[in-house]
């Protein structure tokens, strides 16, 4: 079966990077365009960026450009957020996903505070 398992959360300051994974198995993964959703506590989960499925192509929400930069190794079935000059706003639980395609993974929690 389809699992999506993330990592890489954690706390940071403001101003700090984390770099985000998610290893994907029980489907063709270099098939499958990729997104990475965020949920902060009390809102609604929301789309942060995607990848086509070559990697040539990324899309990126407006509160991220120039910050956060989504890629995959299709080699390994995995696909990355780096995230740079993380604020406050940031501060979500992390999930990838085939756009909405399969089940939620368990995500993975992005504290950013002083």
């Amino acid at each position: 079966q389809v699992q999506l398992v993330e990592s890489g959360g954690g706390l940071v300051q403001p101003g700090g990077s984390l770099r985000l994974s998610c290893v994907a198995s029980g489907f063709t993964f270099s098939n499958y365009a990729m997104t990475w959703y965020r949920q902060a506590p009390g809102k609604e989960r929301e789309l942060v960026a995607a990848i086509s499925s070559d990697g040539g192509s990324t899309n990126y929400a407006g509160s991220v450009k120039g910050r956060f930069t989504i890629s995959r190794d299709n080699a390994k079935n995995t696909v990355y957020l780096q995230m740079n000059s993380l604020q406050p706003e940031d501060t979500a639980v992390y999930y990838c996903n085939a756009g909405r395609r399969f089940s939620w993974g368990q995500g993975t929690q992005v504290t950013v505070s002083s």
